[in-house]
């Protein structure tokens, strides 16, 4: 049984505090690494003599280095953005675990390179181990499962297209090269087989002998020429990625379908249903649908739960799709609800245990949140990086699939092979999109893994805190009362300003705007929160003397139709300006630091953070 880690000894820490332990390692992997290069081949002479070292010219080369590094250091202190504060407060960033850092450092000093076996032994088998870690903490059974490392979400996103597009066009192929195993199926039912259908299809194409001929049929052999793969589905959330990669795979704009969001930023169910509805009765075949785990302008959590009871009478009906989660951002955040054991936690036992520690959070654990993260694994395939809520350093992302059989079609090479005799691949860049690829990315994610549990006593207490964090955070700005900024212009008067959330946080994102009382323009409203964010971003100069950085983002009718406009009205600002200018600009916090989860902290912070924003309101004016 995991014992619960101490999440204050994970991180350097806003101050250092956890330095010594970090510089000791440090040494220590330095050391270690010196030790291995001597040690290889041990009689072996010196190439570089003492002699040479006191040569002008070679200390000359050494100053060169030394100088640029402190030129590096310089820029680097001047010009990065202070994750590791509480005091940042702006996108997916925070501090990274000090295991995740020293593994990364010390795997660099070898340079492998997880693209082939050869270039990479030890980091290869990690990239496998850290798969079925990753399938695990999705729900996936690991060993029937596939996951790997990949640069980012935008990358493992791509990837789940890749498997949709290739596996979509299997059945097609299928029919040309072994016609007796779908005979009888017209264009409309091959284009309709559910997943697990069509890998037990290509099982029985290696029985046969013939799967390299169905490959060489599928749309990688062939191209997207005669093939109507059908429409992707995401919800108005979607990550950008989801545009390009219907571009870069031959889908098309056309064909990349969006779903209405409600009020809290979660996909409309109801509209995706009329949506399925209309585009089977046009006989338009549905490639994938694509729901969201931790939206990344409002972290919202899509009604996973839902739409798996969704396909699942779809398929009833002889309409079948794909079904990928974009869990990029919201992915780790599973770790809540998996216990030692790897069980799902019961939802009452949760509610009783954030009653009885008293978490601000409690209001935060929703059933439909909870349903969602539970019904997971029930997807083909899901997006998860872990230099988000794993805490990790860039970059890593991931994507996991519940049948690790769908890299068949992805391939090239026999990958199959492999199963029978071995678990340790020999070309990992055979079956990813990536080539060449950093193994230090993937030692980082496994040390991180092996210090923090995936379940609610290693991971679950970090991102836990990250969300109590975050309700306090809501909670302040929902019941903080009208502030007065002087105003000299008015004679002593001054002006009287309010803030208020978008929506309630499904995870640790706030969106949230402030606005002077009584004003009708959303013009003003747009133009102040962009002046605040220049205030609290590197726009007003080098970000490590801003008193809090923050992020924005705008919601525009193109992306989200009308939803926002409620938002505006809970300001007081007549809804035809939303008709007008049909975008609102709102501040954007990701909470992912662990420290404002105790009332002192908080207290500070949140002090410091009032002061930053009417300083710039201040300012504006």
């Amino acid at each position: 049984m995991d014992e619960p880690i101490n999440a204050d000894a994970l991180f350097m820490g806003p101050k250092s505090e956890n330095y010594d332990f970090f510089r000791r390692m440090l040494l220590y992997l330095m050391d270690d690494h010196a030790d291995w290069r001597k040690f290889f081949h041990p009689d072996d002479q010196p190439v570089v003599t003492e002699a040479e070292k006191r040569h002008e010219d070679f200390q000359d080369t050494l100053q060169k280095t030394r100088e640029a590094l402190v030129d590096l250091a310089g820029l680097l202190q001047d010009s990065s953005t202070p994750w590791f504060s509480p005091r940042y407060l702006g996108h997916m960033n925070t501090d990274t675990l000090m295991a995740a850092n020293l593994g990364y450092m010390l795997t660099i000093l070898y340079n492998p390179n997880n693209c082939a076996y050869e270039g990479s032994p030890a980091t290869t088998s990690l990239e496998i181990e850290v798969g079925r870690q990753l399938a695990t903490l999705m729900g996936y059974n690991p060993k029937k499962a596939w996951g790997h490392i990949t640069s980012g979400g935008t990358v493992a996103n791509y990837e789940a297209i890749w498997l949709a597009r290739n596996l979509a066009s299997v059945p097609f192929a299928i029919r040309e090269c072994c016609p007796d195993l779908v005979a009888g199926l017209d264009d409309w039912q091959l284009l309709n087989l559910p997943t697990a259908q069509i890998l037990d299809l290509i099982d029985q194409t290696k029985e046969k002998d013939c799967f390299e001929k169905v490959k060489a049929k599928t749309v990688r052999g062939t191209g997207m020429c005669g093939i109507d793969t059908g429409v992707v589905i995401v919800p108005q959330s979607k990550h950008y990625s989801w545009t390009k990669a219907v571009d870069i795979f031959g889908i098309g704009q056309d064909n990349l379908y969006t779903v209405p969001v409600r009020e809290d930023y979660r996909m409309d169910i109801e509209a995706l249903k009329e949506l399925i509805d209309r585009l089977t009765a046009e006989k338009k075949p549905i490639l994938a649908v694509v729901a969201v785990v931790g939206s990344t302008e409002e972290g919202a959590v899509d009604e996973v739960h839902r739409v798996i009871q969704l396909r699942d009478h779809y398929q009833k009906q002889g309409v079948s799709f794909y079904l990928h989660i974009d869990a990029a951002y919201g992915g780790y955040a599973r770790s809540l609800f998996i216990d030692e054991h790897q069980r799902p936690i019961p939802f009452d036992e949760l509610e009783q245990q954030a009653q009885q520690a008293g978490k601000a959070n409690v209001d935060w654990l929703s059933r439909d949140v909870y349903d969602a993260f539970l019904a997971m694994p029930e997807a083909d395939s899901i997006t998860v990086d872990p230099h988000k809520l794993g805490y990790i350093p860039y970059a890593a992302g991931a994507i996991v699939t519940s049948d690790r059989r769908m890299i068949d079609v992805i391939s090239y090479f026999a990958a199959y092979v492999f199963d029978k005799n071995d678990d340790n691949p020999m070309l990992l860049g055979s079956y990813i999109m990536e080539g060449s690829k950093a193994g230090a990315a993937v030692a980082a994610v496994w040390m991180a893994h092996k210090v923090v549990p995936l379940n609610r006593t290693g991971y679950g207490r970090i991102i836990s805190a990250s969300i109590e964090g975050a309700y306090r955070f809501y909670n302040a700005l929902l019941n903080h009362k009208p502030f007065e900024i002087p105003d000299n212009s008015r004679k002593g008067k001054g002006r009287l300003f309010h803030v208020l959330p978008l929506t309630r946080p499904d995870i640790n994102i706030i969106d949230y705007a402030f606005h002077e009382v009584g004003n009708n323009s959303l013009k003003e409203m747009n133009e102040l929160n962009r002046f605040i964010y220049e205030k609290c971003s590197y726009k007003s100069g080098p970000l490590y003397g801003n008193d809090f950085i923050t992020s924005k983002t705008a919601l525009t009718r193109e992306e989200y139709g009308d939803n926002p406009r409620k938002f505006i009205e809970h300001f007081g600002i007549d809804p035809i300006q939303w008709d007008e200018i049909g975008s609102v600009t709102v501040l954007r916090s990701c909470v992912l630091t662990p420290y404002l989860m105790n009332n002192t902290n908080f207290e500070m912070y949140w002090g410091t953070f009032i002061q930053a924003m009417e300083k710039a309101i201040a300012a504006y004016y």
